[in-house]
């Protein structure tokens, strides 16, 4: 039986942006490397949008970028020019045929198409069994993300960011394609936290998502029906549906890492590297596996990892104050960019804003009584657990 280096399960992007890092590094030149999943993926089936300051690593793969973006709600409404960062906008066809190119020029990958059935940990190596074979390694990365562990869990609020889109082509010009919608709660709310994405490719294309931040998912029916409504009360009544999207982000603090062994490292929303306040995840794993290829190098305990910082706990207040009362998602937003600068809102989401910031932010977001008592629920259930 060979025995790898790596063992990588799961090709979506955290597993596939990480054998492209070892690919590209001189210090895995000699590793045996091997990616297992259940498709190999070589289409369009997910769309990943994210805000960067300046030129970034995946701008040559880019479908479309924004330097304005909209937010609307039944109270407030604002365009925002976004300066020196740009919104920008990247379909998984040209990532993956992207990394897939870098990896096939590795003589030390291997790719197996199959099913994941268990990880299991020896002393000194790891055994990933599939439905047809069992392969060895010394240390394996999983994406596999199991809901399961979550729920026994009541400290750590779970929702999820689940959504349709679809990628519309109008016979006239409709869009302004300079422009993002970038949150628009301006539709009925239903006791969630409901709103719109409209991002134009073109002036004649676009991307129009209805989502949720709830605990429990729609019919394909009620989705598609809200996007129907929003397009005709926007005054576009003429339209061909060029594809279609479907989605379902966990939205937790749950601290994944728990799980990670001296040889089992659990990455991307499996690991914890999903945004928990906002269902981001693709900037996070950008940022997240340059780490983790300078941390191998070291060769440490995947168990010293992860750091923890203050951003976690706000997100997990953020996130108790949505599930305690679903519908306040638009209030709250909505207060967000109403109070305060675009720049100061970028980087308190990217975990990269000064403690002064952060207070500024906190102290703006209504309605701060319930974030108050959201903190103390909050450090009463981690302290009884």
């Amino acid at each position: 039986m060979s025995s790898y280096d790596f063992i990588i399960c799961g090709s979506g992007a955290s597993g596939l942006m990480l054998a492209y890092r070892m690919s590209t590094d001189p210090y895995f030149e000699n590793k045996k490397i091997l990616i297992i999943d259940k498709d190999y993926k070589t289409e369009n089936d997910k769309t990943w949008c994210y805000w960067e300051e300046g030129p970034g690593e995946w701008d040559h793969l880019l479908t479309k970028e924004w330097g304005q973006i909209y937010f609307g709600s039944p109270s407030f409404s604002t365009t925002v020019d976004l300066m020196n960062y740009r919104y920008k906008m990247l379909r998984s066809k040209n990532l993956y045929q992207y990394m897939y190119q870098h990896i096939h020029k590795h003589a030390g990958f291997k790719i197996v198409k199959d099913k994941i059935v268990e990880i299991r940990e020896a002393e000194t190596e790891v055994v990933v069994i599939t439905k047809s074979h069992s392969f060895v390694g010394n240390k394996a990365f999983s994406s596999i993300f199991d809901a399961g562990i979550i729920k026994s869990k009541p400290e750590y609020p779970y929702l999820k960011q689940h959504f349709i889109g679809w990628f519309i082509k109008t016979p006239t010009p409709e869009f302004n394609e300079f422009k993002a919608t970038f949150m628009d709660f301006d539709i009925p709310q239903k006791g969630n936290t409901r709103f719109m994405y409209m991002l134009p490719v073109s002036s004649t294309e676009a991307l129009v998502e209805y989502t949720l931040f709830s605990e429990t998912l729609l019919s394909v029916e009620e989705y598609e029906q809200e996007i129907s409504a929003y397009l005709l009360k926007k005054g576009i009544q003429e339209y061909s549906i060029i594809e279609k999207e479907q989605g379902n982000i966990p939205m937790t603090c749950y601290p994944f890492e728990i799980h990670n062994t001296s040889r089992v490292m659990y990455i991307g929303s499996a690991g914890g590297w999903t945004k928990a306040s906002t269902g981001y995840t693709f900037a996070n794993t950008t940022k997240t596996t340059k780490l983790l290829i300078d941390f191998l190098k070291k060769e440490k305990n995947f168990k010293s990892f992860h750091q923890r910082t203050r951003h976690w706990y706000f997100d997990l207040i953020f996130l108790k104050v949505l599930y305690d009362d679903n519908n306040t998602g638009s209030e709250i937003f909505t207060s967000i960019f109403r109070s305060n600068n675009i720049q100061h809102i970028f980087r308190f989401l990217d975990q990269s804003s000064s403690w002064e910031d952060d207070m500024r932010i906190m102290m703006n977001t209504q309605p701060v009584l319930k974030f108050m008592k959201a903190a103390v629920k909050t450090i009463f259930l981690m302290l009884r657990s």
